[in-house]
């Protein structure tokens, strides 16, 4: 008989990796870094985004109800942080195109830098714990104890990562096959995408 905790993770990481799927503006911001500054940056972020759905996982599962409640009440200045930070990101994307790769390393800066700002991003979307409340409260089955919280989280995490380093393996593919040119449409298409997904976070926050 299989322990609930493995069946608990495999489920947590069909979640993680479900939640982490849709195109939105981390998809586009890891996308732009792995053609800009290769695999390291590319998983960087996505380590990124990973951990900050990890950290969310860990909040509703443990029934932190007072950081919950933090998060949620300041969602206004999250949103507004996200945002205009969002905004930035496209106008950097669409003014200054990484169209030569001898400016990638510059460019993407840093994988540390990657890394956090990825993480930032992510943690600044509070709802995100009501959804993993919503569901861990469906998966976890009578009698839960504390090692199988930490198989949701663990697989939570896990099924994000796995999806992120999907997504950085396919745009790696591609990578080399993607001329100047293309490369300076896709960076002012990914420039315009993320600075309508800012404005829409400025809306939030109003």
């Amino acid at each position: 008989m299989v322990p609930v905790e493995i069946v608990t993770f495999i489920k947590s990481c069909g979640i993680g990796a479900a939640i982490a799927a849709p195109v939105g503006p981390m998809c586009l911001l890891l996308m732009r870094r792995t053609l800009a500054g290769g695999a390291g940056f590319g998983l960087a972020t996505g380590a990124g985004i990973a951990v900050g759905d990890g950290l969310y996982a860990l909040v509703a599962a443990l029934g932190l109800t007072a950081v919950m409640h933090f998060m949620l009440a300041h969602q206004r200045p999250l949103h507004l942080t996200a945002g205009a930070f969002l905004i930035y990101l496209g106008w950097r994307a669409f003014f200054h195109p990484v169209a030569d790769p001898r400016r990638d390393a510059a460019e993407a800066r840093s994988v540390g830098t990657a890394f956090g700002s990825a993480l930032l991003l992510t943690l600044t979307n509070p709802p995100t714990i009501v959804s993993f409340v919503a569901v861990f409260t469906a998966l976890g089955p009578p009698g839960f104890n504390g090692w199988g919280s930490l198989a949701m989280v663990g697989g939570v995490f896990a099924g994000s990562l796995l999806w992120w380093l999907f997504v950085t393996t396919l745009v790696l593919a591609a990578r080399h096959a993607v001329g100047p040119h293309a490369r300076r449409w896709i960076d002012r298409v990914a420039g315009v995408a993320l600075g309508v997904l800012g404005a829409a976070e400025l809306r939030r926050a109003i």
